[in-house]
């Protein structure tokens, strides 16, 4: 797809895990696409929900893959209690039908709003969250809560560099992230108006920091962006690739 699309790079940033980038990588070989090897963290702040990616990450790195696997069994501990509230509500699923949804990935929340949509208990994903599975519906469970100072050291740790995803409606965290060593700022994201990406180009700069963009694309049968819909200019992967190397990590 991203061949297709003219894309000349990509970032694999699943959530709680580096595994996917490595076939990604090896399917690369000779496309002329570049493939950045990354994650994605979910963590709680004072301003709510936080998403943190890591860029070129290290999976090996002063044990990431270890901690990112505990994040993983929280995520299976959550997704179970989530399908017990859904079945005392008259809605039952098959667990193995979420796992194979997942399909490989971190099991959350959108694998089982499909499972609800296959089973006719709501029209779309998006009415699953609103109605049930959303953070003040009946079946929502809360996750192991991950500071983001924890994601971007775990991050640094692996020799990756941490940036902040969609960051725009907790910007007034940003000071306490870069004092923390966020090196990066999503600032070109589905959805985002010029006014909008203006104002985080301008937070990127005055914090130092690398402009970046993504579609947040999960594949065709998941809600979120469309791959290359929102796309940052080449040279970030080169800035990305800078401020690993400046820390004088750099193993690629």
């Amino acid at each position: 797809m991203a061949r297709t699309l003219g894309l000349c790079a990509i970032a694999i940033t699943d959530h709680e895990t580096t595994l996917g980038a490595w076939p990604a990588i090896r399917a690369a070989t000779g496309t002329g696409v570049v493939v950045v090897p990354g994650v994605e963290i979910s963590t709680e702040s004072s301003q709510g929900e936080i998403h943190i990616l890591g860029y070129f990450v290290e999976p090996n790195g002063q044990g990431m893959e270890e901690r990112l696997a505990e994040l993983r069994d929280a995520r299976v501990g959550r997704a179970r209690r989530m399908l017990a509230k859904l079945a005392a509500l008259g809605m039952p699923l098959s667990w193995e039908r979420v796992r194979e949804l997942a399909a490989g990935d971190s099991i959350g929340r959108p694998h089982i709003a499909r499972a609800m949509v296959e089973r006719g208990y709501v029209s779309s994903i998006e009415e699953a969250f609103a109605l049930y599975i959303g953070s003040q519906g009946p079946a929502y469970v809360d996750r192991l809560r991950v500071p983001p100072t924890d994601a971007i050291s775990l991050i640094r740790g692996a020799h990756g560099v941490p940036v902040f995803a969609h960051p725009l409606q907790a910007t007034a965290i940003l000071p306490s992230l870069v004092d923390a060593g966020l090196q990066g700022l999503e600032v070109y994201y589905p959805g985002y108006s010029p006014e909008e990406v203006h104002f985080l180009e301008d937070l990127a700069d005055r914090y130092g920091l690398v402009r970046t963009g993504g579609s947040d694309y999960h594949g065709p049968r998941i809600a979120g962006g469309t791959l290359g819909e929102a796309t940052a200019p080449y040279a970030a992967v080169a800035e990305l690739r800078a401020r690993k190397s400046a820390d004088g990590k750099d193993r690629e």
